[in-house]
């Protein structure tokens, strides 16, 4: 049984093709309560503004469809950590505009791979993300929309893939910008961190909590993972069909520290396999 004051939120990153609205609806058509999307193309380092029409029909759209908690998953192009100062200007500049497109849209969340250091070190691209956020203060007052670090797999020179990079960056961040994480249980499970079991995932939860704090936890992203435990190979696999398993995320959906946590699926398959998947998600929440 759902808690009727603290809804269960599962969702999936849906398609915002033909205007940002149609990601509300897929949600629903796949049985949804929250979702993720682009709110631009992901592959383009410029987008077109949104128009009052496209903001008003999202904003109409979203209480029609009584969605809660939506998130926003920036481009992948954007690198805040990168030393290179042309790649840097562009990652700041379009980090900027999406949060802009954020605050238009009411966004709940912003998620974010925190960067990759490619040729410089970790302490200097942890930095170089500090000053990039920091210079984002200004619009993020009084914003509707907390940034949420993503964790990531540790491929490559990829940084988020340990706590201590997270922890770093939210004691740096907090007390400046609305910020958070958002745990990916792939990126999290390759990256060496075990929940495969109930003991697995208390320990994981707990060493979360030691460095960072349960309280910054604001998101998953679910995904089984094809690649094994500490493999650092980010490879998204059908609930319950890899590496991870079904316990998991029946562990995810029952133990009260992350229960009332919104969940976003972006596991390959479409809506098809997410609607299948959310039924199986809600049928796992026991109480």
């Amino acid at each position: 049984m759902e808690n009727k004051e603290r809804p269960i939120l599962i969702g999936a990153h849906t398609s915002a093709a033909g205007g940002v609205h149609n990601a509300l609806l897929e949600g629903v058509s796949i049985g949804a309560s929250t979702i993720q999307l682009f709110t631009a193309n992901q592959r383009q380092w410029k987008a077109k503004p949104l128009s009052k029409e496209q903001v008003d029909l999202f904003a109409k759209t979203l209480a029609e469809t009584g969605l809660q908690e939506i998130m926003s998953h920036d481009s992948y192009l954007i690198n805040l950590g990168s030393n290179n100062p042309e790649i840097l200007l562009k990652s700041r500049q379009a980090f900027k505009e999406e949060i802009e497109r954020c605050r238009l849209l009411n966004l709940t969340y912003l998620n974010f791979h925190p960067g990759a250091y490619t040729t410089s070190s970790e302490e200097e691209c942890l930095e170089t993300i500090v000053a990039s956020i920091l210079e984002c203060q200004k619009i993020l007052e009084d914003s509707p929309t907390r940034l949420l670090i993503e964790t990531t797999a540790g491929q490559g020179t990829a940084l988020g893939f340990r706590f201590e990079h997270i922890a770093y960056l939210v004691e740096r961040l907090e007390k400046k910008v609305p910020i958070g994480v958002c745990m990916d249980t792939c990126h999290s499970f390759v990256a060496g961190y075990d929940l495969r079991t109930k003991d697995a995932l208390d320990a994981m939860l707990k060493e979360f909590d030691r460095i960072v704090g349960l309280s910054h936890l604001r998101a998953f992203h679910l995904n089984d993972s094809t690649k094994g435990l500490g493999s650092r190979v980010d490879r998204h696999k059908p609930i319950g069909e890899g590496e991870i398993g079904l316990e998991a995320f029946r562990n995810l959906m029952n133990d009260e520290r992350t229960r009332f946590i919104p969940k976003y699926l972006e596991t390959p398959g479409g809506p098809e396999l997410w609607k299948k998947e959310i039924a199986l998600l809600k049928s796992l929440n026991i109480r």
